[in-house]
């Protein structure tokens, strides 16, 4: 797939796409570039719809040590405009990564600090080597994580991401675990790895329209009342599955007891 000379972006013959972060001598630190390459691939990627599930990793000893100090340097020197459209193309990235219509799991071994915790929280799925280490360090800097913030929230919840977003606490990956920011932990490389095959699994039995829209779900009624407007809601979407092309071929596979066509 794409040359990039930040992260690597390939593809598996089975339908999995695979980014990684690929500046291991600089903990996999966020700049302008690694921006720019991370928001290309995941509009490449979006695209394929031959692929089932997208797994973000990272090279080198970190996941992903939060921004590159040479950047923040630079940016120090930034007009107020410049500084706002420089955040905003990584608030844009992250969104990317959180509407992709595939599965997406990011696997994570050492450092995830900042915005590499916030790569994490945007993802569907996370799987944490249990010596991973995690921190929101931004108001140590004077800073507060407000780009990543809407996803951080999304998976912790506010009232945990208060505390850790005030107190710049570094955490480990069980209580990464405890607060939802991973849902699995495991203990070396070779758990990783088994953890990528059980989730690859999982996708390549899933429909992948239906993927996307129970996706799509969560994302647009998450916070909403529960009322009379939001069963007809709820109504009208199962019905749209009920009668799309996977909705009835998944009902016949179980019905005459096969694989649906999307599974074999």
């Amino acid at each position: 797939m794409d040359e990039y000379e930040t992260i690597n972006l390939d593809a598996t013959p089975g339908g999995i796409g695979v980014i990684t972060l690929d500046r291991a001598d600089k903990h996999n630190a966020f700049n302008a570039q690694v921006i720019e390459e991370l928001t290309d691939a995941l509009e490449t990627i979006e695209e394929q719809e031959t692929l089932r599930m997208v797994i973000l990793r990272a090279n080198g000893k970190s996941f992903s040590a939060g921004a590159d100090l040479t950047w923040m340097k630079a940016a120090a020197d930034y007009t107020r405009h410049e500084n706002e459209q420089d955040a905003y193309r990584l608030a844009e990235m992250l969104r990317k990564l959180a509407n992709l219509p595939q599965m997406t799991v990011a696997l994570v071994q050492g450092a995830a600090m900042g915005g590499g915790a916030g790569l994490v929280a945007a993802c569907d799925i996370a799987v944490a080597m249990q010596d991973a280490k995690f921190r929101f360090s931004e108001v140590r800097l004077g800073l507060t994580p407000a780009t990543i913030s809407p996803f951080v929230i999304s998976a912790i919840g506010p009232r945990w991401a208060k505390a850790l977003f005030v107190s710049a606490e570094s955490f480990d990956a069980a209580f990464a675990e405890k607060i939802g920011l991973v849902q699995y932990v495991v203990e070396d490389q070779a758990g990783l790895t088994q953890m990528e095959e059980y989730l690859a699994s999982l996708a390549m039995q899933a429909a992948p329209g239906a993927v996307g829209d129970a996706k799509q779900l969560v994302l647009d009624l998450a916070g909403m009342e529960i009322n009379q407007a939001l069963s007809h809601e709820t109504a009208k979407r199962i019905a749209h599955r009920r009668a799309s092309d996977e909705g009835k071929e998944g009902l016949a596979a179980f019905l005459e007891k096969r694989k649906p066509d999307w599974a074999e």
